[in-house]
Parts: C-alpha cells; sequence; structure tokens
C-alpha cells in the first residue's frame, strides 16, 4: 500500500492490521514515481485518489511501468462530462470542497490515458453514486462559507454541468449524483 502522505499510510496500516491482515507492506510514495523496480506487480489497484493528482497520465504510466507482462491495471476515481465547460465547473466547486482536489478527467481521458501507456482496456464502466450533500460535506470538516458556495455552485450549475450533477432536494436534504469511472486493464 502506497501513498504521498504518512497520515493516510497510518490510517490504512491501522485498518488492515486490524483486519487481522499482515501480508500487506507500507511505502511512502508518489503515484507518479513509485519507488519500484519495472515489472515488480501482477496487480496494481488505485480507487478515487487520482484526482489529486497533478500529472494523472504520468501516473498511468507508472503503473504500466511496475507491472509484470500480462499484469492487471485496475482503477476507480471520479469523472466529469467531456463537455470542457462542465468539466470546469465541476472541478471548481470540487476545489472549493477539497483544497487538495487537482482535476476529475472525462472516461474519455482516462481510457486514453491507459491506451498511451501502453495498456489494453479489457473492461471499463461508467458509475453513479446518489451522495448526501451534507454527508458529503462533512467528511471533509467544510466550513459554512465553502459549503454555501459549493451548494450555490451546484444548483445554479450550468446545463452540462447540472445535468451530470442532477441536484435534488429529497425530504428537505440536498442529493446530487457522482459519477465514477471503472478501468480494468492489462
Amino acid at each position: 500500500a502506497t501513498d504521498l502522505t504518512p497520515q493516510m499510510l497510518t490510517a490504512a496500516q491501522r485498518l488492515i492490521r486490524g483486519k487481522g491482515i499482515e501480508n500487506v507492506s507500507f511505502r511512502l510514495a508518489d503515484a507518479m514515481a513509485l519507488p519500484f523496480a519495472g515489472g515488480e506487480f501482477d496487480l496494481v489497484t488505485c480507487r478515487i485518489a487520482p484526482h489529486h493528482f497533478p500529472d494523472c497520465a504520468q501516473f498511468v504510466r507508472e503503473t504500466a511501468r511496475v507491472l509484470r507482462p500480462g499484469g492487471v491495471a485496475a482503477l476507480i476515481d471520479n469523472v466529469v462530462p467531456q463537455d470542457i465547460a462542465a468539466a470546469r465547473h465541476i472541478n471548481a466547486l470540487e476545489k472549493v470542497r477539497d483544497p487538495s482536489h487537482n482535476w476529475a478527467y472525462s472516461a474519455a481521458d482516462w481510457l486514453g490515458f491507459f491506451a498511451a501507456a501502453g495498456l489494453e482496456t479489457l473492461h471499463s464502466e461508467i458509475f453513479t453514486k446518489i451522495r448526501d450533500f451534507d454527508y458529503w460535506m462533512d467528511t471533509m470538516g467544510v466550513e459554512a462559507r465553502a459549503r454555501d458556495q459549493v451548494r450555490l455552485l451546484m444548483v445554479q450549475a450550468p446545463a452540462a454541468a447540472k445535468a451530470a450533477l442532477a441536484p435534488q432536494v429529497v425530504g428537505g436534504a440536498l442529493k446530487f449524483t457522482l459519477t465514477e469511472v471503472l478501468i480494468v486493464a492489462r
């Protein structure tokens, strides 16, 4: 298990060891410059992190580099519409919620990164999750002013961004749709 921040590695270690799992090692690492030899792994996975990386194409190239021939890469991350105005809007509201957010790409962008890195996509799918706005804000400890700004950006989004986010009030609570992609490649 790797992460750029020691705190996340500590949390992962606590979770994994708490389940009695001992065959996992933990290494501080930058996803764009993995400290492993080429061809060292049978499987590389990454879940809901790449939108924080400054160079996702480089991350995919590094993933390909450390995979042995025939190895498998699996990724899940948030995605945005291909419409650039919608992508910019959604990324802007994500950045207000979480300043460590860099950029969420479209599914087509991700498939392009995998192909450019020489990885063959075996499976890809888009799925959506309905999120409770307040819970989503609470998980990041977002302050009231930023929370109000994100709410406004969501409910007054341009048409393509609004269609992707699908904000709606259900039982007095704001709900919206988060879209993710799953890619499995060799």
